[in-house]
């Protein structure tokens, strides 16, 4: 399968704090990639790196089968990139925005190019409407148009739905399944790790450094222990109960708690009697296929 990002050892250093640290993935042709992890993981630096706008301390990376450094204007050419504070220009309309960007990247006769934009993104009653007057999303959606105004063969997106009401992420994702069709590839970065189970492959990312890197399914699976989910009331105070007096990794998520163990026949059954104990309702208490935030978590805290 051709490769259109391959990085080797890729390092970058802000003083005393290593930002990435010698990181190694690659990224195939036409995959949606998601590159997920916390803030401060290195997400941002490692698209800003990939993008031309910051230099590697060491290690290499080819973008289109063209070296990072040595070929980084040509690489641009091919790009684009969505940054987690895209400068829309406010005081111009939606349809001015893109014949901005357009005139940027030397687009010529561009209308028709802006037009099948504006209909892919929706926007097109509101062609007229100056950015500042949008919502949210759909100055992300805009910010996209901007993007992709060149026909780039490879779009970078750092965090593009953080911020944006549940609705616009959906519209958003909905585009971005379509632009998969048309065999562009898409680097993204998320902290949001149901994001990243719709993505073809992912890196999960902390502290500058790739702690898994495969396909959702297969990092779910690498996970060689039971997950527990347990719904009762209190739940805060059950989450308490089981972190202070148990050995057992346990993650609250809202009203409901995940507990990892390594027997669910053997475990269940001391934490049931264990939070009877302590006087808490159990609704429900059963085994259920791990998530990423599950086996995320758990690589984290195995780290500690």
């Amino acid at each position: 399968m051709e490769k259109t990002i391959i990085i080797e050892g890729l390092k970058k250093s802000f003083g005393d704090v290593t930002a990435v640290n010698g990181i190694r993935l690659d990224v195939n042709k036409g995959e949606m990639f998601g590159l997920v992890g916390p803030d401060g993981a290195g997400k941002t630096t490692t698209i800003r790196m990939l993008c031309g706008l910051l230099d590697p301390d060491g290690g290499s990376a080819q973008i289109l089968g063209l070296d990072l450094v040595k070929k980084r204007k040509d690489i641009t050419k091919d790009i684009g990139y969505l940054s987690q504070k895209f400068s829309l220009y406010g005081d111009l309309s939606v349809d001015e925005n893109i014949e901005f960007f357009a005139e940027i990247h030397g687009v010529k006769g561009y209308r028709q190019r802006r037009n099948e934009l504006l209909d892919f993104t929706r926007l097109t009653p509101f062609r007229d409407r100056l950015a500042d007057k949008l919502s949210g999303g759909m100055k992300q959606k805009l910010a996209l148009a901007c993007t992709l105004i060149h026909r780039p063969k490879i779009i970078f997106l750092d965090e593009p739905t953080t911020g944006v009401d549940p609705v616009s992420r959906r519209d958003f994702w909905k585009i971005l399944a379509s632009l998969i069709k048309e065999e562009i590839t898409i680097f993204m970065s998320t902290p949001y790790l149901d994001e990243a189970e719709r993505c073809n492959r992912v890196a999960l990312m902390n502290k500058g450094g790739i702690i898994s890197f495969d396909t959702p399914q297969n990092i779910k699976s690498s996970l060689d222990k039971d997950v527990v989910e347990i719904v009762c009331n209190p739940s805060r105070q059950a989450y308490k109960t089981i972190k202070e007096t148990t050995s057992f990794e346990v993650q609250m998520f809202g009203d409901r708690i995940d507990v990892v163990v390594d027997d669910c026949e053997k475990d269940c059954g001391t934490i049931r009697e264990l939070l009877e104990k302590e006087s808490v309702t159990i609704s429900d208490l059963r085994v259920v296929p791990p998530s990423l935030e599950n086996v995320f978590i758990h690589y984290i805290s195995s780290a500690k």
